[in-house]
């Protein structure tokens, strides 16, 4: 089966809400799925980098929001944990195992943010000392490299996500909370993440054009 056959036997399967016909799918078909995988990363990219651009809500307030959210929501468990360890009958199992996949949600989307920020891949003091065209192609091997990073991780993540559905896999001490809702956040960080540097890369071509800074000093928490 060619790779286009290949990509519409997983579409198909994953429109057919069979996680474990999407298995099969995406082990049958390595090669559609790296495929599928770069036009998820590019297209996805591509579509949020739209919607941050025009709906400025989401560009300022979507990342902050869903960080700050399992932040307080692990904060909240392990508070709640300790007290009903210590002082009550004792802390319910799924406090110890749901806390580590909202970090891994955290983790990612905070990521993604941060690359707006451009606080990864910075190294701002060297290339501030560039010229104006080194500048711009050290900014384009990032998002090379983003981008990258990005489709390796959309699609293995993906395949795990899809294995742990297809697998029933439960949160280790609950009795219907399904992993892969959790593990899903991953691929779909991966996609804000895309955005965010297809973002960063037009506005890159954008100072390149014009007289101002290409490089500006990178701040951790700062403002978008």
């Amino acid at each position: 089966m060619g790779v286009f056959g290949g990509m519409g036997e997983i579409i198909s399967a994953l429109f057919g809400n069979d996680a474990w016909m999407l298995g099969d799918a995406l082990r049958q078909n390595e090669a559609a799925a790296w495929t599928l995988g770069l036009i998820v990363t590019l297209g996805g990219g591509f579509l949020t980098a739209m919607i941050y651009r025009h709906v400025n809500i989401i560009e300022r307030y979507l990342e902050p929001t869903v960080m700050v959210v399992s932040y307080l929501t692990i904060g909240g468990i392990i508070f709640a944990g300790v007290i009903q360890r210590f002082y009550l009958s004792g802390q319910p199992p799924w406090s110890t195992t749901i806390p580590p996949f909202l970090f891994l949600i955290m983790t990612w989307v905070g990521c993604s943010y941060n690359v707006r920020l451009r606080t990864h891949l910075a190294f701002a003091e060297f290339r501030t000392a560039m010229p104006r065209g080194g500048q711009f192609a050290c900014l384009m091997l990032d998002a090379v490299l983003w981008l990258g990073f990005a489709w390796i991780v959309i699609v293995t993540a993906a395949k795990e996500t899809v294995a742990a559905a297809a697998n029933f896999r439960i949160m280790l001490g609950t009795d219907n909370v399904m992993q892969w809702w959790f593990l899903v956040a991953v691929p779909l960080s991966w996609v804000l993440l895309s955005g965010r540097v297809i973002e960063n890369v037009l506005e890159d071509i954008e100072k390149f054009r014009g007289e101002g800074p290409m490089i500006e000093q990178a701040v951790i928490g700062g403002d978008t």
